[in-house]
């Protein structure tokens, strides 16, 4: 699974316009008509390699009143570039490595009694430890509808849509036409 990922990845990244798309995001955020007119494209080309580039999570859109504006994801982007050098090595050591006794206080600190969440963190590093704490119920090799996903998520805390795409913002699921399944602990981003 992991090794379909990082093949996909690359498959996808290897197009001329999705490159010139990436090179014109590393600058800043742009909306489509403006990616379409600096690259001298159709804006229905421009979606269909948008849509390529936000289906491996490189890619991100916001909405700033009627425009949407296309942000490249770097962190993501280094990522799973860099993903085909740890294939087979020691787990990767990242700037997001913390000791057991660090996730236990994060953890006590951030679910209740009775194992809801009170909040999702707003700090990176810790919102990564309550990320990897919640999917830690879920089974690896296992494709969940995304009703699934939201009636294990609502236990825990009543914002499922936030949660459900936090974890595949942060590497520890991938999602494809509705469906979600666990990524590897080698692509989750800590580790």
């Amino acid at each position: 699974m992991q090794l379909d990922r990082i093949v996909n990845f690359h498959k996808t990244i290897g197009d001329k316009t999705r490159i010139q798309i990436i090179a014109l995001l590393k600058s800043g955020p742009l909306h489509g008509q403006a990616i379409a007119g600096k690259l001298g494209l159709t804006p229905p080309t421009i979606s269909y390699h948008l849509t390529k580039l936000k289906e491996i999570n490189v890619i991100y859109q916001r909405r700033d009143k009627n425009t949407i504006y296309f942000h490249l994801s770097e962190k993501q982007l280094a990522f799973m570039a860099e993903a085909i050098l740890r294939i087979g090595g020691e787990k990767e050591m990242n700037e997001f490595k913390v000791d057991d006794q660090e996730k236990y206080k994060v953890i006590r600190n951030f679910f209740a009694q009775d194992g809801s969440l009170k909040s999702l963190p707003a700090q990176r590093k810790k919102k990564l430890i309550v990320l990897e704490h919640l999917v830690k119920g879920l089974k690896k090799g296992k494709t969940y509808h995304e009703k699934e996903i939201n009636d294990y998520i609502k236990p825990f805390h009543e914002d499922f849509a936030t949660i459900r795409r936090e974890f595949v913002m942060c590497g520890f699921m991938r999602r494809q036409n509705g469906e979600y399944e666990l990524n590897p602990e080698e692509l989750w981003l800590i580790q």
